[in-house]
Protein backbone atom coordinates (compact mmCIF):
# COMPACT_ATOMS: atom_id res chain seq x y z
CA UNK A 1 0.00 0.00 0.00
CA UNK A 2 1.27 3.19 -1.05
CA UNK A 3 1.94 5.80 2.37
CA UNK A 4 0.06 9.54 1.65
CA UNK A 5 2.71 12.29 1.15
CA UNK A 6 3.94 14.26 4.28
CA UNK A 7 2.76 17.62 2.52
CA UNK A 8 -1.06 15.93 2.09
CA UNK A 9 -0.93 15.07 6.26
CA UNK A 10 0.03 18.80 6.95
CA UNK A 11 -2.56 20.37 4.57
CA UNK A 12 -5.90 17.79 6.40
CA UNK A 13 -4.17 18.83 9.76
CA UNK A 14 -4.19 22.43 9.41
CA UNK A 15 -7.93 21.81 7.61
CA UNK A 16 -8.94 19.69 10.20
CA UNK A 17 -8.05 22.82 13.32
CA UNK A 18 -9.94 25.67 11.21
CA UNK A 19 -12.54 27.46 11.59
CA UNK A 20 -12.26 28.75 15.22
CA UNK A 21 -14.81 31.89 15.12
CA UNK A 22 -13.34 34.75 17.22
CA UNK A 23 -16.58 36.21 17.38
CA UNK A 24 -18.38 36.86 20.89
CA UNK A 25 -20.56 33.77 22.17
CA UNK A 26 -24.05 35.19 20.97
CA UNK A 27 -26.90 36.01 23.31
CA UNK A 28 -30.19 37.84 22.57
CA UNK A 29 -29.57 40.72 25.03
CA UNK A 30 -32.12 41.22 27.89
CA UNK A 31 -34.67 43.71 26.75
CA UNK A 32 -37.57 45.56 28.69
CA UNK A 33 -39.78 42.80 30.29
CA UNK A 34 -43.55 43.28 31.36
CA UNK A 35 -45.28 40.50 32.89
CA UNK A 36 -48.44 41.95 32.14
CA UNK A 37 -50.06 44.42 30.04
CA UNK A 38 -51.28 48.10 31.79
CA UNK A 39 -54.41 47.34 29.31
CA UNK A 40 -55.40 43.95 30.86
CA UNK A 41 -59.30 43.31 31.41
CA UNK A 42 -58.46 42.32 35.38
CA UNK A 43 -55.43 42.00 37.60
CA UNK A 44 -56.42 38.11 37.74
CA UNK A 45 -55.51 37.74 34.12
CA UNK A 46 -51.67 39.21 34.57
CA UNK A 47 -50.45 35.95 35.36
CA UNK A 48 -51.52 34.47 31.34
CA UNK A 49 -49.07 37.08 29.93
CA UNK A 50 -45.49 36.10 29.09
CA UNK A 51 -42.86 38.02 28.17
CA UNK A 52 -42.02 39.02 24.85
CA UNK A 53 -39.27 37.35 22.73
CA UNK A 54 -38.69 36.64 18.99
CA UNK A 55 -39.85 34.20 17.21
CA UNK A 56 -40.08 35.27 13.68
CA UNK A 57 -41.27 31.86 12.13
CA UNK A 58 -44.46 32.16 14.37
CA UNK A 59 -47.27 31.65 11.54
CA UNK A 60 -49.54 34.25 11.52
CA UNK A 61 -51.98 33.44 9.32
CA UNK A 62 -55.30 35.56 7.16
CA UNK A 63 -55.96 37.33 9.89
CA UNK A 64 -58.22 39.60 8.44
CA UNK A 65 -60.45 37.23 8.12
CA UNK A 66 -61.79 37.70 11.63
CA UNK A 67 -63.77 40.96 10.15
CA UNK A 68 -65.78 38.34 8.03
CA UNK A 69 -65.83 40.59 5.00
CA UNK A 70 -64.76 38.99 1.64
CA UNK A 71 -64.46 41.86 -0.35
CA UNK A 72 -61.76 43.05 2.36
CA UNK A 73 -60.48 38.98 2.04
CA UNK A 74 -60.36 39.73 -2.31
CA UNK A 75 -58.80 43.15 -2.14
CA UNK A 76 -55.96 41.76 0.61
CA UNK A 77 -55.63 38.79 -1.98
CA UNK A 78 -54.96 41.29 -4.73
CA UNK A 79 -52.75 43.76 -2.69
CA UNK A 80 -50.38 40.22 -1.88
CA UNK A 81 -50.40 39.10 -5.50
CA UNK A 82 -49.38 42.69 -7.12
CA UNK A 83 -48.30 45.20 -4.29
CA UNK A 84 -45.04 46.85 -5.22
CA UNK A 85 -43.11 47.79 -2.64
CA UNK A 86 -44.06 44.01 -1.44
CA UNK A 87 -42.38 42.68 -4.66
CA UNK A 88 -39.11 45.06 -3.91
CA UNK A 89 -38.96 43.57 -0.68
CA UNK A 90 -38.96 39.69 -2.08
CA UNK A 91 -36.15 41.28 -4.60
CA UNK A 92 -34.09 41.94 -1.32
CA UNK A 93 -34.38 38.91 0.53
CA UNK A 94 -33.10 37.04 -3.11
CA UNK A 95 -30.37 39.45 -2.93
CA UNK A 96 -29.30 38.73 0.64
CA UNK A 97 -29.71 34.88 -0.19
CA UNK A 98 -27.79 35.13 -3.03
CA UNK A 99 -24.49 37.17 -1.15
CA UNK A 100 -24.72 34.85 1.51
CA UNK A 101 -24.19 32.04 -1.25
CA UNK A 102 -21.36 33.86 -2.69
CA UNK A 103 -20.08 34.46 1.18
CA UNK A 104 -20.47 30.50 1.62
CA UNK A 105 -18.23 29.73 -1.30
CA UNK A 106 -15.29 31.00 0.77
CA UNK A 107 -15.69 27.61 2.51
CA UNK A 108 -14.42 25.54 -0.33
CA UNK A 109 -11.80 25.05 -2.82
CA UNK A 110 -11.21 27.31 -5.29
CA UNK A 111 -10.80 25.62 -8.61
CA UNK A 112 -9.67 26.42 -11.95
CA UNK A 113 -8.57 25.24 -15.07
CA UNK A 114 -6.16 26.70 -18.21
CA UNK A 115 -4.84 25.95 -21.20
CA UNK A 116 -2.06 27.69 -23.59
CA UNK A 117 0.81 28.82 -24.68
CA UNK A 118 3.34 31.36 -22.96
CA UNK A 119 6.57 32.64 -24.26
CA UNK A 120 9.35 33.58 -22.17
CA UNK A 121 13.11 34.63 -21.85
CA UNK A 122 15.14 33.33 -18.57
CA UNK A 123 17.93 35.94 -18.09
CA UNK A 124 21.58 34.02 -17.68
CA UNK A 125 21.62 35.25 -14.17
CA UNK A 126 18.67 33.43 -13.12
CA UNK A 127 19.67 30.14 -14.72
CA UNK A 128 23.08 30.37 -13.31
CA UNK A 129 24.72 31.04 -16.14
CA UNK A 130 28.81 32.39 -15.74
CA UNK A 131 28.66 36.81 -17.04
CA UNK A 132 29.80 36.34 -20.48
CA UNK A 133 28.45 33.06 -21.43
CA UNK A 134 25.34 32.26 -23.89
CA UNK A 135 22.13 33.70 -23.50
CA UNK A 136 19.14 31.50 -23.14
CA UNK A 137 17.25 31.39 -26.32
CA UNK A 138 13.40 32.53 -25.85
CA UNK A 139 10.95 29.27 -25.92
CA UNK A 140 7.55 28.98 -26.24
CA UNK A 141 5.79 26.82 -23.25
CA UNK A 142 2.33 25.29 -23.92
CA UNK A 143 0.65 24.38 -20.65
CA UNK A 144 -2.53 22.64 -19.67
CA UNK A 145 -2.99 22.85 -16.12
CA UNK A 146 -5.66 23.03 -13.35
CA UNK A 147 -5.37 25.09 -10.34
CA UNK A 148 -7.22 24.59 -6.66
CA UNK A 149 -6.49 27.17 -3.99
CA UNK A 150 -8.26 26.75 -0.30
CA UNK A 151 -8.11 29.56 2.79
CA UNK A 152 -7.21 27.33 5.76
CA UNK A 153 -9.92 29.42 7.91
CA UNK A 154 -7.47 28.74 11.11
CA UNK A 155 -9.11 31.53 12.94
CA UNK A 156 -12.82 31.78 11.20
CA UNK A 157 -12.29 34.58 9.44
CA UNK A 158 -14.47 32.87 6.60
CA UNK A 159 -17.18 31.36 9.32
CA UNK A 160 -17.68 34.42 10.81
CA UNK A 161 -18.58 36.21 7.84
CA UNK A 162 -20.95 33.16 6.69
CA UNK A 163 -22.52 33.27 9.92
CA UNK A 164 -22.89 37.48 9.46
CA UNK A 165 -24.25 36.92 5.26
CA UNK A 166 -27.05 34.34 7.00
CA UNK A 167 -28.36 36.14 9.86
CA UNK A 168 -28.30 39.47 6.92
CA UNK A 169 -30.64 36.88 4.86
CA UNK A 170 -32.63 36.46 8.07
CA UNK A 171 -32.77 39.65 8.94
CA UNK A 172 -33.85 40.58 5.08
CA UNK A 173 -36.64 37.60 5.51
CA UNK A 174 -38.03 39.04 8.69
CA UNK A 175 -38.21 42.43 6.67
CA UNK A 176 -39.84 40.97 4.20
CA UNK A 177 -42.51 39.95 6.74
CA UNK A 178 -42.95 43.15 7.92
CA UNK A 179 -43.18 44.92 4.58
CA UNK A 180 -46.00 42.20 4.02
CA UNK A 181 -47.85 42.76 7.29
CA UNK A 182 -47.80 46.59 6.47
CA UNK A 183 -49.45 46.27 3.50
CA UNK A 184 -52.24 43.95 4.45
CA UNK A 185 -52.88 46.55 7.68
CA UNK A 186 -53.01 49.39 5.59
CA UNK A 187 -55.10 47.77 3.00
CA UNK A 188 -57.31 46.84 5.78
CA UNK A 189 -57.23 50.56 7.21
CA UNK A 190 -58.04 52.10 3.88
CA UNK A 191 -60.74 50.01 3.08
CA UNK A 192 -62.40 50.99 6.82
CA UNK A 193 -61.52 54.40 6.01
CA UNK A 194 -62.97 54.31 2.62
CA UNK A 195 -66.41 53.14 4.16
CA UNK A 196 -66.05 55.20 6.98
CA UNK A 197 -66.65 58.10 4.49
CA UNK A 198 -69.29 56.45 2.84
CA UNK A 199 -70.94 56.19 6.45
CA UNK A 200 -70.25 59.83 6.59
CA UNK A 201 -71.65 60.45 3.13
CA UNK A 202 -74.87 58.97 3.95
CA UNK A 203 -75.20 61.06 6.71
CA UNK A 204 -74.83 64.25 4.85
CA UNK A 205 -76.99 62.99 1.98
CA UNK A 206 -79.45 62.64 4.69
CA UNK A 207 -78.76 66.28 6.23
CA UNK A 208 -79.10 67.51 2.68
CA UNK A 209 -82.90 65.71 1.94
CA UNK A 210 -83.80 66.88 5.74
CA UNK A 211 -82.86 70.70 4.46
CA UNK A 212 -84.34 70.12 1.16
CA UNK A 213 -87.53 69.71 2.69
CA UNK A 214 -87.43 72.20 5.85
CA UNK A 215 -86.11 74.68 2.83
CA UNK A 216 -89.56 73.74 0.49
CA UNK A 217 -91.52 74.00 3.66
CA UNK A 218 -89.83 77.73 4.75
CA UNK A 219 -90.73 78.90 1.20
CA UNK A 220 -94.23 77.83 1.37
CA UNK A 221 -94.49 79.91 4.55
CA UNK A 222 -92.69 82.65 3.10
CA UNK A 223 -94.60 82.97 -0.05
CA UNK A 224 -97.59 82.41 2.33
CA UNK A 225 -96.31 85.92 4.03
CA UNK A 226 -95.52 84.15 7.36
CA UNK A 227 -92.47 84.35 7.94
CA UNK A 228 -89.40 86.67 7.00
CA UNK A 229 -86.50 86.58 4.07
CA UNK A 230 -84.74 86.40 6.33
CA UNK A 231 -85.57 82.74 7.66
CA UNK A 232 -85.68 81.92 3.88
CA UNK A 233 -82.05 82.80 3.52
CA UNK A 234 -81.29 81.00 6.37
CA UNK A 235 -82.98 77.73 5.35
CA UNK A 236 -80.34 77.99 1.94
CA UNK A 237 -77.48 78.73 3.45
CA UNK A 238 -78.07 75.54 5.84
CA UNK A 239 -78.68 73.38 2.66
CA UNK A 240 -75.83 74.83 1.09
CA UNK A 241 -73.67 74.06 3.69
CA UNK A 242 -74.74 70.55 3.76
CA UNK A 243 -74.31 70.35 0.04
CA UNK A 244 -70.48 71.68 0.13
CA UNK A 245 -69.88 69.51 3.14
CA UNK A 246 -71.01 66.03 1.30
CA UNK A 247 -68.32 67.46 -1.62
CA UNK A 248 -65.81 67.55 0.73
CA UNK A 249 -66.27 63.78 1.94
CA UNK A 250 -66.93 62.88 -1.79
CA UNK A 251 -63.08 64.45 -2.65
CA UNK A 252 -61.67 62.35 0.34
CA UNK A 253 -63.45 59.41 -0.54
CA UNK A 254 -61.62 59.82 -4.20
CA UNK A 255 -58.25 60.14 -2.80
CA UNK A 256 -58.73 57.11 -0.74
CA UNK A 257 -60.14 54.98 -3.36
CA UNK A 258 -56.86 55.92 -5.81
CA UNK A 259 -54.85 55.37 -2.51
CA UNK A 260 -56.15 51.78 -2.31
CA UNK A 261 -55.78 51.21 -5.88
CA UNK A 262 -52.17 52.04 -5.40
CA UNK A 263 -51.73 49.37 -2.54
CA UNK A 264 -53.40 47.02 -4.90
CA UNK A 265 -50.52 47.50 -7.37
CA UNK A 266 -53.20 49.36 -9.58
CA UNK A 267 -53.71 52.23 -11.48
CA UNK A 268 -56.48 54.49 -9.82
CA UNK A 269 -58.16 54.52 -13.18
CA UNK A 270 -58.80 50.72 -13.85
CA UNK A 271 -59.93 50.18 -9.89
CA UNK A 272 -63.26 51.52 -8.04
CA UNK A 273 -65.49 50.69 -4.55
CA UNK A 274 -69.03 51.05 -4.63
CA UNK A 275 -70.54 52.94 -1.68
CA UNK A 276 -71.24 51.02 1.66
CA UNK A 277 -71.75 51.83 4.78
CA UNK A 278 -69.39 51.26 7.15
CA UNK A 279 -70.75 48.50 9.86
CA UNK A 280 -69.67 48.63 13.34
CA UNK A 281 -66.57 46.48 13.97
CA UNK A 282 -66.78 45.21 17.19
CA UNK A 283 -64.41 42.19 18.45
CA UNK A 284 -63.66 41.68 21.87
CA UNK A 285 -60.04 41.06 22.81
CA UNK A 286 -59.85 37.23 24.19
CA UNK A 287 -59.64 37.31 28.07
CA UNK A 288 -55.78 36.19 29.35
CA UNK A 289 -54.45 37.01 25.68
CA UNK A 290 -50.95 36.30 26.39
CA UNK A 291 -47.83 38.40 25.70
CA UNK A 292 -46.26 35.97 23.48
CA UNK A 293 -47.83 37.09 20.42
CA UNK A 294 -45.31 40.08 20.35
CA UNK A 295 -43.08 37.13 19.07
CA UNK A 296 -45.07 37.37 15.96
CA UNK A 297 -43.65 40.77 15.44
CA UNK A 298 -41.50 40.82 12.27
CA UNK A 299 -39.85 43.82 13.27
CA UNK A 300 -38.43 42.68 16.39
CA UNK A 301 -37.05 39.46 14.38
CA UNK A 302 -35.46 42.13 12.13
CA UNK A 303 -33.63 44.08 14.47
CA UNK A 304 -32.52 40.49 16.63
CA UNK A 305 -31.38 39.30 13.53
CA UNK A 306 -29.31 42.64 12.54
CA UNK A 307 -27.23 42.37 16.10
CA UNK A 308 -26.73 38.83 15.61
CA UNK A 309 -24.71 39.88 11.84
CA UNK A 310 -23.15 42.43 13.78
CA UNK A 311 -21.93 39.97 16.56
CA UNK A 312 -20.19 38.04 13.97
CA UNK A 313 -18.83 41.15 12.31
CA UNK A 314 -16.96 41.57 15.48
CA UNK A 315 -15.49 38.08 14.87
CA UNK A 316 -14.29 39.26 11.58
CA UNK A 317 -12.67 42.20 12.89
CA UNK A 318 -10.82 40.15 15.16
CA UNK A 319 -9.37 37.62 12.91
CA UNK A 320 -7.51 40.45 11.23
CA UNK A 321 -5.13 40.19 14.08
CA UNK A 322 -3.74 36.78 12.87
CA UNK A 323 -2.30 34.66 10.25
CA UNK A 324 -3.66 33.91 7.09
CA UNK A 325 -3.28 31.03 5.22
CA UNK A 326 -3.83 30.35 1.28
CA UNK A 327 -3.20 26.25 0.38
CA UNK A 328 -2.62 26.33 -3.41
CA UNK A 329 -1.73 23.84 -5.92
CA UNK A 330 -1.44 23.44 -9.64
CA UNK A 331 -0.93 20.51 -11.85
CA UNK A 332 -1.11 19.39 -15.34
CA UNK A 333 0.67 19.73 -18.50
CA UNK A 334 3.73 21.57 -19.87
CA UNK A 335 5.62 20.75 -23.01
CA UNK A 336 7.40 23.18 -25.46
CA UNK A 337 6.00 21.47 -28.25
CA UNK A 338 2.51 21.33 -28.80
CA UNK A 339 2.73 17.94 -30.26
CA UNK A 340 4.10 17.01 -26.71
CA UNK A 341 1.67 17.95 -24.33
CA UNK A 342 -0.07 15.28 -23.31
CA UNK A 343 2.54 12.93 -22.99
CA UNK A 344 2.86 11.11 -19.30
CA UNK A 345 6.55 13.07 -19.84
CA UNK A 346 5.48 16.05 -19.79
CA UNK A 347 3.44 16.16 -16.28
CA UNK A 348 3.97 18.86 -13.87
CA UNK A 349 2.92 19.97 -10.66
CA UNK A 350 3.30 22.67 -7.88
CA UNK A 351 2.10 21.61 -4.20
CA UNK A 352 1.72 23.14 -0.71
CA UNK A 353 2.23 24.10 1.78
CA UNK A 354 5.95 23.91 1.23
CA UNK A 355 5.32 25.60 -2.26
CA UNK A 356 2.99 28.04 -3.40
CA UNK A 357 1.70 28.91 0.44
CA UNK A 358 0.87 32.00 0.91
CA UNK A 359 0.94 32.91 5.04
CA UNK A 360 0.56 36.62 5.88
CA UNK A 361 0.78 38.37 9.29
CA UNK A 362 0.12 41.83 9.91
CA UNK A 363 2.42 43.69 11.11
CA UNK A 364 1.79 47.17 11.39
CA UNK A 365 -1.53 49.24 9.81
CA UNK A 366 -1.55 52.67 11.11
CA UNK A 367 -4.42 51.54 13.07
CA UNK A 368 -6.74 50.12 10.46
CA UNK A 369 -7.66 46.90 12.55
CA UNK A 370 -8.02 48.20 16.16
CA UNK A 371 -10.41 50.70 14.06
CA UNK A 372 -12.31 48.09 12.19
CA UNK A 373 -12.97 46.32 15.37
CA UNK A 374 -13.88 48.98 17.60
CA UNK A 375 -16.33 50.12 14.51
CA UNK A 376 -17.80 46.36 14.79
CA UNK A 377 -18.37 46.56 18.38
CA UNK A 378 -19.96 49.80 18.56
CA UNK A 379 -22.55 48.58 15.66
CA UNK A 380 -23.34 45.77 17.81
CA UNK A 381 -24.02 48.18 20.32
CA UNK A 382 -26.05 50.43 18.36
CA UNK A 383 -28.05 47.42 16.73
CA UNK A 384 -28.74 46.27 20.72
CA UNK A 385 -30.08 49.78 21.24
CA UNK A 386 -31.98 49.22 18.36
CA UNK A 387 -33.64 46.08 19.21
CA UNK A 388 -33.90 46.71 22.92
CA UNK A 389 -35.84 50.34 21.77
CA UNK A 390 -38.06 47.94 19.57
CA UNK A 391 -39.19 46.03 22.11
CA UNK A 392 -40.08 48.89 23.87
CA UNK A 393 -42.19 50.53 21.49
CA UNK A 394 -43.84 46.98 20.56
CA UNK A 395 -45.47 47.06 24.23
CA UNK A 396 -46.39 50.67 23.95
CA UNK A 397 -48.46 50.24 20.41
CA UNK A 398 -49.96 47.10 21.97
CA UNK A 399 -51.12 49.60 25.15
CA UNK A 400 -52.31 52.06 22.92
CA UNK A 401 -54.47 49.77 20.94
CA UNK A 402 -55.73 48.22 23.94
CA UNK A 403 -56.66 51.55 25.93
CA UNK A 404 -58.49 52.47 22.56
CA UNK A 405 -60.70 49.82 22.36
CA UNK A 406 -61.37 49.62 26.00
CA UNK A 407 -62.35 53.31 25.97
CA UNK A 408 -63.97 53.55 22.22
CA UNK A 409 -66.62 50.43 23.25
CA UNK A 410 -67.59 52.96 25.92
CA UNK A 411 -67.68 56.02 23.92
CA UNK A 412 -69.61 54.61 21.03
CA UNK A 413 -72.33 53.88 23.55
CA UNK A 414 -72.72 57.25 24.96
CA UNK A 415 -72.21 58.78 21.66
CA UNK A 416 -75.35 56.42 20.48
CA UNK A 417 -77.01 58.47 23.36
CA UNK A 418 -76.12 61.49 22.02
CA UNK A 419 -77.47 61.15 18.83
CA UNK A 420 -80.59 59.62 20.21
CA UNK A 421 -81.03 62.69 22.61
CA UNK A 422 -80.08 65.77 19.85
CA UNK A 423 -82.69 63.89 17.30
CA UNK A 424 -85.47 63.81 20.14
CA UNK A 425 -84.53 67.45 20.26
CA UNK A 426 -84.72 67.93 16.95
CA UNK A 427 -87.81 66.78 16.18
CA UNK A 428 -89.31 68.61 19.06
CA UNK A 429 -87.57 71.81 18.03
CA UNK A 430 -89.30 71.06 14.56
CA UNK A 431 -92.78 70.07 15.29
CA UNK A 432 -92.78 73.83 18.09
CA UNK A 433 -91.27 75.65 14.88
CA UNK A 434 -94.31 74.46 12.68
CA UNK A 435 -96.88 75.48 15.47
CA UNK A 436 -95.13 79.00 15.68
CA UNK A 437 -93.48 78.64 19.13
CA UNK A 438 -90.04 78.92 18.44
CA UNK A 439 -88.10 80.76 16.32
CA UNK A 440 -86.29 78.62 12.66
CA UNK A 441 -82.80 79.81 14.58
CA UNK A 442 -84.06 76.86 17.29
CA UNK A 443 -84.42 74.62 14.27
CA UNK A 444 -81.16 75.24 13.21
CA UNK A 445 -79.26 74.71 16.12
CA UNK A 446 -80.85 71.26 17.01
CA UNK A 447 -79.88 69.98 13.36
CA UNK A 448 -76.51 70.76 13.75
CA UNK A 449 -75.80 69.24 16.50
CA UNK A 450 -77.67 65.96 15.10
CA UNK A 451 -75.55 66.35 12.20
CA UNK A 452 -72.58 66.68 14.74
CA UNK A 453 -73.36 63.67 16.71
CA UNK A 454 -73.93 61.24 13.88
CA UNK A 455 -70.73 62.58 11.94
CA UNK A 456 -68.93 61.71 15.13
CA UNK A 457 -70.75 58.15 15.77
CA UNK A 458 -69.29 57.40 12.63
CA UNK A 459 -66.05 58.64 12.82
CA UNK A 460 -65.68 56.60 16.40
CA UNK A 461 -66.92 53.55 14.18
CA UNK A 462 -63.78 54.38 11.88
CA UNK A 463 -61.95 54.95 14.61
CA UNK A 464 -62.86 51.38 16.26
CA UNK A 465 -62.11 49.71 12.94
CA UNK A 466 -58.73 51.04 12.43
CA UNK A 467 -57.61 49.99 16.51
CA UNK A 468 -58.75 46.96 15.86
CA UNK A 469 -56.13 46.85 12.61
CA UNK A 470 -53.33 48.50 14.79
CA UNK A 471 -53.93 46.42 17.45
CA UNK A 472 -53.09 43.18 14.98
CA UNK A 473 -50.41 44.38 13.67
CA UNK A 474 -48.76 45.98 16.94
CA UNK A 475 -48.97 41.73 17.72
CA UNK A 476 -47.60 40.87 14.63
CA UNK A 477 -50.45 39.93 12.65
CA UNK A 478 -52.66 37.50 14.54
CA UNK A 479 -54.21 37.00 17.85
CA UNK A 480 -56.70 34.87 19.44
CA UNK A 481 -54.81 32.55 17.80
CA UNK A 482 -52.15 29.45 19.41
CA UNK A 483 -49.03 29.98 17.11
CA UNK A 484 -48.39 26.49 18.32
CA UNK A 485 -51.25 25.30 16.30
CA UNK A 486 -51.09 28.09 13.02
CA UNK A 487 -50.79 26.32 9.81
CA UNK A 488 -47.10 27.43 8.63
CA UNK A 489 -47.16 30.63 6.36
CA UNK A 490 -45.86 30.83 3.26
CA UNK A 491 -43.78 34.45 1.86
Amino acid sequence: MKTMPGWIYCGLLVVGVSGCSLAPKYNVPPAAESPAFKETLSPAEAGTWQTAVPAEDAARGEWWKVFKDSQLDDLENQALAANQNLAAAAARVQEARAIEGVTGAARFPNLSAGFGPSRQQNSPDSLGVPAGGPRPEAQTVWRAQANISYEVDLFGRVASSVHAAHADTQQSEALFRSVQLALQADVAQNYFNLRELDAELAVYHRAVELRTEALTFVQHRADAGEVSDLELAQAKAELASATSDAMTVERQRAASEHALAVLLGKAPSEFSVAPRPLDPVVIHIPPGMPSSLLERRPDIAAAERAMAAENARIGIARAAYFPSIVLTGTGGYESSAFSDLFKWSSRSFLLGPLVGTAATLPIFDGGVRKGNLANAKARYEENVAKYRQQVLVAFQEVEDNLANLRILENQTRVQGDEVAASSRAAELSKVQYEDGSVAYLNVIDTERVVLQARLTAVRLRGIQATSTVNLIRALGGGWGEDPANASPATD
